[in-house]
């Protein structure tokens, strides 16, 4: 694919959720992102089909068996001619392996090495099992997402997998690329996914320490607390999305529901917030979801239509923006963001794993004979 990283070259080790969100937006942008998966796809889990796994689009793949020793050779070999290479493994598995950091920035001293991980490198809990849930729970995210008196809501696995996750290092190993080139030495770039969600939140601990947020749930101005900055059910039990957080834009959305003079000039008063509420929500009970898009369409009252998956693709103005494509019949989103100079391609769909081993090879110096070779010892699939 064309795009700002067209020429750079990064190795990707075979991982889930934000390793590869991460290769992904590399490809995305022009990198040539060379996924190393297992000789042995089968092990590996996959949530859906392979060729629907949009997060594996964009790049090539080769198959090495990495618990041999000529397999490690390899992807030493392929560290050598690359900008950066990455992994997800538990602190201490690549190094086991014999492709950690040590080894590969030894055949390569500009090479960047990206480690995702959800504890870090370090800490007590470094070698721990987690998930999103679990890296957002000690940060305090998770908290802070639900309505006053009920749990926690986790918010899909946005804010530690690829929010704080896959694109914090893709951000840290593109800022490290940068380095390399200037002073020819590489580094590692430990990305963590408590570090990263906790710096998606910088603006709530802004608003904490400033006396603006409180630590009881759904009381604040961003979590449902306020009745001008939340979600109201439709007559036909869809959902419209109130954002009217200025007052102009209050304004706008108080003269659009025809809401009482006396509650249009209460946005800031909390007395009268729950009576406001109220108003606001029997409003909008009173039409079809559709009626109110169309109704506040063109408004600066700052509301929108909650759309599902399958109808944000055809919003018109989603699909005028082209912010879904679709690649080989699997409508995912479309790269971004936008370059006026090096404008991004239509990703290729998910490689086949090991489709490009050979290709992959020979472009590191093999001829076929030793391809063959390693492919009958099974070392590469």
């Amino acid at each position: 694919m064309p795009g700002p990283l067209e020429g750079m070259t990064v190795v990707e080790i075979v991982g889930l959720g934000p390793g590869p969100f991460c290769g992904m937006l590399l490809a995305d942008l022009g990198a040539d992102v060379i996924r190393i998966d297992r000789a042995d796809p089968g092990r590996m889990f996959v949530p859906t089909d392979p060729a629907v796994d949009v997060l594996a689009r964009g790049r090539r793949s080769i198959a090495i068996d990495l618990k041999v020793p000529a397999g490690v050779e390899l992807v030493l070999r392929l560290a050598e001619s690359a900008d950066a290479m990455f992994e997800g493994m538990r602190p201490g598995v690549a190094e086991r392996l014999g492709i950690g950091p040590e080894e590969a920035i030894g055949r390569n001293p500009a090479l960047v090495y990206g480690r995702m991980t959800g504890w870090g490198q370090d800490g007590p809990w470094a070698q721990m099992a987690g998930h999103d849930i679990d890296y957002i729970a000690l940060t305090g995210m998770l908290h802070a997402v639900g309505r006053e008196g009920e749990p926690p809501v986790p918010p899909l696995n946005l804010v530690g997998d690829f929010g704080g996750g896959g694109l914090l290092l893709a951000l840290g190993m593109l800022a490290a690329i940068l380095s390399a080139r200037q002073t020819g030495e590489g580094q590692v770039v430990d990305a963590a996914m408590v570090d990263g969600a906790s710096v998606l939140g910088s603006f709530i601990w802004g608003l904490a320490a400033g006396g603006g947020w409180t630590t009881t749930r759904g009381t604040n101005l961003l979590d449902t607390g306020a009745p001008f900055y939340d979600v109201y059910e439709t007559s036909d039990g869809e959902h419209m999305a109130v954002g009217a957080l200025e007052p102009q834009f209050f304004a706008a959305l108080a003269e659009l529901l025809d809401l009482p003079a006396e509650l249009a000039a209460a946005q800031w008063d909390r007395d009268a917030w729950p009576e406001l509420r109220r108003a606001i929500a029997g409003r909008f009970a009173t039409r079809t979801r559709d009626e109110w898009a169309a109704h506040f369409a063109g408004s600066d009252a700052c509301v929108a239509p909650v759309l599902d998956f399958e109808e944000a693709p055809h919003h018109p103005h989603l699909a005028a923006r082209g912010t879904f494509t679709e690649v080989a019949g699997v409508v995912q989103p479309a790269p971004a963001p936008r370059f006026s100079s090096t404008p991004t391609g239509e990703p290729t769909p998910p490689a086949p794993a090991g489709s490009g081993t050979d290709a992959i090879l020979a472009q590191i110096g093999l001829d076929p004979a030793e391809i063959e070779a390693l492919r009958g010892r099974g070392v590469i699939a």
